[in-house]
């Protein structure tokens, strides 16, 4: 049996994913896309010797088994709706946007969809999850960031703030990990991410600091439970076509796809 997958999101995360599945993913094969600009996903498909038609959301959900969601976070519900009605399994690293919208969690149980949240830019999701089926006291996050990876983000661009000439580390938030997640969408979806994985995103503690002395996008987890005490760090190299999303963030979600048809898989 040969899964169909759909791509929503045809930028740097979606090509990367649509360039492994051309072959290279057993079981899988590329049937669709969806994109903002119809016309740009044609012409990088091409460049990429793919094809595939590129099609409403709508379209997408009808068409494909598996849709993997990688587009700006206001499409999120536009993709994730017609997904969820037509009980398709949709495979997103858009954690912030999950929050926002919890709902689709009761649509996938009641039309048989599912909804999975690959690791994107984290690691230990395996030991998170497994500390939480015990007692977990505390979880911390900080982010630390090049100050371009930040400079676009939304609660910069809303609050004026200018980190073109940083010379020292500044931080841009301390809160939960729902109000980082809000504040910025884009940027901190593995914060959200590792609030659902634990004790919650109202439990989360975040912090995000624009850093002129990094050059990755560097995440520190804390996590104190009853099971054990974690410690994780990890640095993230950034894309060259968007500095605020991590190379690994597409291979996560290639991890994820073929885990899904692999004979053996180890974690999640």
């Amino acid at each position: 049996m040969t899964l169909n997958i759909g791509i929503a999101g045809f930028g740097t995360i979606g090509s990367v994913v649509a360039h492994r599945l051309a072959g290279d993913i057993p079981g899988m094969t590329l049937a669709a896309v969806s994109a903002g600009r119809k016309d740009v996903a044609e012409q990088r498909l091409a460049s990429l010797g793919l094809s595939a038609p590129v099609v409403s959301p709508d379209e997408l959900a009808q068409l494909c088994d598996v849709i993997v969601e990688c587009a700006p976070t206001p499409a999120f519900r536009s993709i994730a709706d017609p997904a969820m009605a037509t009980g398709r399994v949709l495979l997103t690293v858009s954690g912030a946007a999950l929050l926002d919208h919890p709902y689709l969690i009761e649509r996938a149980k009641a039309g048989g969809g599912r909804i999975i949240l690959a690791t994107g830019a984290l690691l230990g999701f395996d030991a998170v999850r497994a500390a939480a089926e015990g007692q977990i006291h505390s979880v911390r996050m900080v982010t630390r960031k090049p100050p371009r990876s930040l400079k676009t983000a939304k609660y910069v661009v809303e609050n004026g703030i200018d980190l073109e000439n940083l010379d020292a580390p500044l931080r841009l938030f301390a809160g939960t990990a729902r109000e980082g997640a809000r504040a910025f969408p884009a940027n901190v979806n593995v914060a959200a991410a590792l609030g659902l994985a634990g004790v919650g995103p109202d439990r989360t503690e975040l912090e995000i600091w624009a850093d002129p002395t990094k050059t990755r996008n560097c995440h520190r987890i804390e996590v104190d439970a009853d099971s054990a005490r974690l410690a994780l760090e990890i640095e993230n190299v950034p894309t060259d076509e968007n500095p605020g999303t991590g190379r690994i963030t597409a291979l996560s979600l290639i991890a994820a796809l073929r885990g899904m048809t692999a004979p053996l898989r180890v974690g999640s």
